[in-house]
């Protein structure tokens, strides 16, 4: 019998086939003791299971490139944390075999993790997969994965691990499900990557059966169990009609009435310019520095710093980039920059703040940026992220100028002080960046990778469009500019409800590029200004979404 469930879309796109679940029994390693002559050998098999799994984990971000290859980087750091290492040989120092204190040990980490204001609860899956990892190669048992099979499947999980994410075989899994994560999770921003049709913080997801057809639909969140042949029709037919709207969709972003708007990519380093180039990005909207200090112990040379950034910016001649400086702590924590404890992380010494202790880290970022940008007909832009008030901005722009930046100089609007004072902010700085995933995140007080909060992350909530009305009003009095670069802006339907509320750019991962385009192409800037409205009015992010798109269907 044909039913509809719903979840998050974060990944466009139709995908009809059968479920196949994913493998992720987590393995329990006996509760046996070892003897003291046996701790040598079992210290010794841990430290190679730990290392073997990390060197796997960078082997398959070094596959698959891109922002995979900082996440799956980022996992391997857990994998041969010192921290991590010292509490197992513990461990087994008082009598536990190999796996069992490598389970043991991750376990009370994770739950520190999930403690923690549940701010970091997005990375207990990463953790989890690292444990599982660790303990089926200390077991000889099958590393947890992808399923195998013949013939093209849609991929239900849980949740999906980095490591199994990255390396999808897009010929065969169509789309995936998941009962956890959200819009802003690894397996969501992995999937826009490959862009495969994905759908998360669906409830019920694990009970659906393997082998039942199901059709997804990664833009509207729609799941269809055992869908009709009629069903299915349709929905093939609404895929077709994408597809060639997609293609007759070229050239600069713009209203069908002509008003400009400008489309970025977001991009985390060099190996996501190529995705950039060939969905016809204007230029970078955000460009995510944090990869180049994932060794986490030290800050990286200045000279590879410059390396680097030449690198993304040799690449848009003419165009527009806009770097954004290291941005640390909470949920990215660095051993050099972060503080090692914490009661809420999430509102702690991150972004900004954790620069200005650390002058020394920011400055040499500012001076590569500099160097990087001699002789090049780029238009660098530097921003700042967790930009709180007019002193955070002037600290910044203070910075800037000292390094010998030549670049305009803005700040992102991440926290609901900064969009209500964007006015005062824009006398320090030259354009506002909003940051939607985490403006939502503290304005509704709604942990961003928890998938039972995922209505609060929602970027139609009424009240988050507000906050984006108010900055884009500021920067429009002030004769200055205010994009967008949170995931709101992938979403083409949102896009048009945001060039309404006067953001004058928009920057997202790059395969969401051509849908944005093609759905502005089809909208008079008129529309998009009533869709806003309508959004604004509304009561709820459900309700905001249905009224823009009666808005704009003409319905």
């Amino acid at each position: 019998m044909e039913t509809t469930l719903r979840g998050v879309g974060v990944s466009h796109g139709v995908a009809i086939g059968e479920v196949r679940h994913m493998s992720t029994a987590e393995l329990e390693p006996s509760t046996a003791r070892i003897a003291p002559q046996d701790v040598p050998r079992e210290r010794k098999r841990a430290r190679r299971a730990m290392e073997a799994v990390a060197a796997d984990l960078v082997a398959r971000g070094n596959l698959a490139g891109g922002e995979a290859q900082a996440v799956l980087e980022a996992q391997a750091m857990m994998a041969r944390d010192p921290e991590l290492s010292a509490d197992v040989e513990r461990r087994i120092a008082v009598g536990s075999t190999a796996e069992r204190a490598v389970y043991d040990s991750l376990h009370a980490y994770r739950a520190l993790l999930a403690g923690a204001g549940e701010y970091l609860a997005g990375r207990v899956a990463d953790l989890d997969d690292v444990r599982n990892r660790i303990v089926a190669r200390l077991l000889g048992m099958p590393m947890p994965g992808v399923p195998n099979s013949d013939k093209p499947f849609v991929l239900v999980a849980r949740d999906l691990a980095p490591a199994d994410t990255a390396l999808l075989d897009t010929s065969l899994v169509l789309g995936f499900v998941t009962e956890e994560g959200g819009p802003t999770s690894h397996s969501a921003i992995l999937a826009r990557a490959l862009g495969v049709p994905a759908v998360v913080a669906l409830e019920g997801a694990v009970d659906l059966a393997e082998g039942t057809v199901v059709a997804v639909d990664g833009s509207t969140g729609e799941v269809v169990v055992a869908p009709s042949p009629e069903q299915r029709e349709r929905l093939a037919g609404i895929a077709r009609e994408r597809k060639a709207m997609l293609a007759t969709a070229t050239g600069p972003g713009a209203t069908s009435d002509g008003h400009r708007m400008p489309l970025l990519a977001n991009i985390g380093g060099p190996a996501d310019v190529a995705a950039a180039l060939d969905a016809g990005a204007e230029g970078v909207g955000l460009f995510r520095t944090e990869f180049l200090f994932l060794d986490g112990r030290k800050a990286p040379s200045e000279k590879k710093q410059v390396e680097t950034y030449r690198q993304v910016l040799e690449a848009f001649p003419e165009g527009r980039v806009v770097v954004r400086v290291l941005d640390a702590g909470a949920d990215k924590p660095l051993e050099f920059l972060s503080p090692s404890e914490e009661p809420n992380p999430a509102l702690g010494v991150r972004g900004l703040r954790a620069l200005l202790d650390h002058p020394d880290v920011l400055r040499t970022q500012l001076r590569a940026l500099a160097r990087a940008a001699e002789g090049l007909p780029v238009y660098l832009e530097v921003m700042a992220p967790m930009v709180a008030d007019r002193a955070d901005a002037r600290a910044f722009a203070d910075a800037c100028r000292e390094a010998g930046l030549r670049a305009e100089v803005g700040v992102m609007v991440e926290v609901p002080s900064a969009a209500l004072r964007a006015r005062s902010l824009l006398q320090e700085v030259e354009f506002l960046s909003l940051g939607t995933n985490d403006l939502a995140q503290y304005a509704f007080a709604a942990d961003r990778q928890v998938g039972a909060l995922s209505r609060y992350q929602d970027p139609w909530q009424p009240a988050l469009l507000d906050l984006v009305a108010m900055a884009a009003e500021a920067a429009g009095a002030e004769g200055k500019s205010c994009g967008v670069c949170g995931e709101a802006a992938s979403d083409p339907l949102l896009a048009c409800v945001l060039t309404g509320l006067g953001v004058t750019s928009l920057s997202m991962g790059a395969t969401a590029i051509p849908y944005v385009r093609a759905t502005l192409a089809k909208h008079t800037l008129a529309q998009c200004e009533r869709a806003a409205a309508a959004a604004r009015a509304s009561e709820s992010g459900d309700r905001a979404r249905a009224a823009a798109r009666s808005v704009l269907s003409g319905e």
